[in-house]
């Protein structure tokens, strides 16, 4: 068994990793670069080693620096979790040459599945079915867009050397083609190393539906059954959920059996996942699944499966890469219950879910109110309070897996411990979450990959906190942090306090607080306190002021004060940088007449890009940015001054 494990990857995976490690009394070393030096997985490792600056491509992503890591302490074994090098063959083979275990599939494994191009070709010769596409070597223009108009629109575009939902573009329609490839390569080339692309036919009522397959040395492939992961933004996961909704045994026995049949196809070892897409125009049907890619490694949403099977996958890579045969064969692996895991990113649904960094204060999933209590929950998270969300790295603060007996008992608990989960300052897509799992398409199970896109107006968070809300924390503002309080030093405490105003109250007193900066003004009756409010909710009163969480959305109220600062904004123009992040284009120049909507520039940050276009009809002045160039948050970038000013 192995002794001391170095773990190549950081935030919730390493956390997760050194559970399991730790739990089989195996050391674990962490590796950290510059920006991560205070993290939770460097806290929580028995040793750790910097390898370098925060940018991952100059520290995680450097395969000799964590070869020399493992070397310098005496790891015998190197876990990769998953992202950064997971599926890099040649960093795999280099664990392998320098002695020491690799905890993954064979570099030849990886290497037939890390294309998709020839992964696909691979699929085909073992049977399994594949969508229709092009996969051919020839890259140019003229011979992509013929082939696109063969295949027929809508087509997806993919980087051949994709995943995580990089590099994958739709296009509806001829007309936008080259432009979606351009972008499609330019994100393959930064993300992967290769710009070359496949096509494939763009199935109208996908669902994404995957695999989990486990390997040994001895010959031994089983599967772990199905999980859907059709609920996804931007191609990313967004919540997955474990056995499939719809699913009957016959499709069941049809799918599984094609990915223990993908896996054999490369001599398998470890863990890895087959992912396929649904046509579920008609419901799934076996006849209707094809082949997609194989991940070749552990995947994000594997607790699912674990929940539902009752095995410890990361156990059974340790033991896999240890030489051992898998703990159990297929007959003994069976589904019990239900469970759904939800990812809780770091961003901000109300401004196009941009990403969100900076440091947490608080934080306190799942659990914020004491009137919603579950233990039947897993939260799986690489942060604490008082950690930082930093821009160079995939923006995920925790996963939040609730487990049933059922679909809706797990759907129930899920929505339940998102709706009382409350970070600050950083924002999170919690509130979105929620009105996602609460959507009746979605508790019916009509899912698509395109459910995100088609109910967009409905899953939008409220913008505002409900007016019961904010004159229940005027009211608690007034009565437990009054002017003359409001330095008040520590933690103050948790109040139950009734709220529901009624009306035709005798007297009133006008108060103006914030909720996130904006203004509102209540009127309170002069009753005594507490005696206006028929339910309750509850709040946490610190320096900073009086949070708490609505359906999901955290709320910080405090007694309002103009203090008379400004910003630009983009009603008068402005155009600001939404985050920290690179200039990789600039579309416009100084001086420049743009009509409304059109691009101006892109900027890419956690590891994607987005455009910034202008607010109306004008011209553009004061650009100071070029490609290439960093920004920060909030920075003015150029504006865009009306026609005629």
């Amino acid at each position: 068994m192995i002794q001391k494990l170095l773990i190549a990857n950081r935030g919730e995976i390493a956390c997760r990793i050194m559970r399991t490690a730790k739990a089989m009394g195996v050391a674990t070393i962490a590796v950290y670069s510059d920006a991560d030096a205070k993290a939770l997985h460097v806290r929580s490792a028995d040793e750790a080693v910097h390898i370098g600056p925060s940018p991952a491509a100059e520290s995680y992503l450097v395969g000799a620096k964590i070869i020399a890591a493992a070397k310098q302490t005496g790891a015998d074994a190197i876990h990769p979790g998953y992202g950064f090098l997971s599926e890099n063959a040649d960093f795999a083979q280099a664990v392998l040459d320098a002695g020491l275990v690799w905890v993954g599939p064979k570099p030849a494994s990886i290497r037939a599945m890390g294309l998709k191009d020839a992964a696909k070709a691979r699929m085909i010769e073992a049977g399994v079915p594949v969508t229709p596409g092009y996969l051919g070597a020839d890259q140019s223009l003229e011979r992509l867009t013929a082939e696109a108009e063969a295949i027929g629109y809508p087509v997806l575009i993919k980087a051949v050397a994709g995943g995580g939902g990089k590099g994958m573009r739709k296009v509806d329609a001829p007309a936008d083609f080259a432009a979606s490839l351009e972008s499609c390569r330019r994100e393959a080339k930064a993300s992967f190393g290769n710009d070359e692309v496949l096509l494939e036919k763009w199935i109208t009522s996908p669902r994404h539906i995957e695999v989990q397959v486990f390997g040994d040395a001895h010959g031994n492939v089983v599967h772990l059954f199905e999980r859907d992961c059709s609920l996804q933004r931007r191609h990313q996961k967004v919540i997955e959920e474990a056995p499939a909704p719809g699913m009957d045994a016959a499709t069941r026995e049809a799918i599984c059996g094609a990915a223990v049949r993908a896996a054999k196809a490369v001599d398998y070892e470890g863990a890895g996942t087959i992912e396929f897409i649904a046509d579920a125009s008609e419901g799934l049907r076996a006849d209707r699944i094809f082949f997609m890619e194989m991940n070749t490694r552990l995947q994000v949403e594997h607790p699912v499966t674990e929940e539902i099977t009752g095995v410890d996958l990361v156990e059974w890579q340790l033991r896999v890469a240890s030489g051992e045969p898998l703990p159990k064969r297929q007959d003994e692996l069976s589904i019990n219950g239900h469970a759904i895991e939800a990812r809780l990113y770091a961003e901000d649904p109300a401004k196009g879910f941009l990403p969100s960094t900076g440091k947490i204060e608080l934080m306190n999933l799942g659990r914020f109110s004491s009137f919603y209590e579950d233990e039947n929950l897993r939260i799986d998270t690489g942060v604490e309070p008082r950690d930082v969300v930093h821009p160079y790295y995939d923006p995920m603060i925790a996963k939040v897996i609730a487990i049933g007996e059922d679909r809706d008992e797990a759907i129930e608990r899920l929505s339940n411990a998102m709706a009382h989960s409350l970070v600050w300052p950083v924002k999170t897509n919690a509130a979105f979450i929620v009105k996602a799992l609460d959507h009746d398409a979605f508790r019916d199970g009509n899912i698509t990959t395109g459910f995100i896109e088609r109910f967009a107006e409905d899953l939008a968070p409220e913008a505002k906190p409900h007016p019961d809300l904010v004159a229940l924390a005027a009211r608690k503002l007034r009565d437990d942090m009054p002017l003359g309080a409001a330095h008040t030093k520590g933690f103050i405490g948790l109040w139950d306090v009734p709220s529901g105003i009624r009306l035709n109250a005798p007297e009133v007193q006008k108060i103006a607080i914030s909720a996130d900066g904006e203004r509102y003004e209540v009127e309170l009756s002069l009753l005594p306190k507490g005696e206006d409010f028929e339910f309750q909710q509850e709040f946490l009163h610190t320096l900073e002021g009086l949070f708490t969480v609505e359906e999901g959305r955290t709320w910080r109220f405090a007694l309002y004060r103009n203090d008379g600062t400004g910003q630009a904004s983009a009603a008068d123009g402005a155009i600001i940088a939404p985050m920290p992040g690179k200039v990789i284009a600039v579309d416009v120049a100084e001086g420049q007449t743009v009509t409304a909507g059109q691009r101006l520039l892109v900027l890419e940050a956690m590891k994607m890009e987005h455009a910034l276009t202008a607010p109306f009809d004008g011209v553009v002045e004061g650009l100071n940015v070029s490609a290439g160039g960093q920004v920060q948050v909030e920075a003015v970038l150029c504006r865009v001054v009306p026609l005629g000013e």
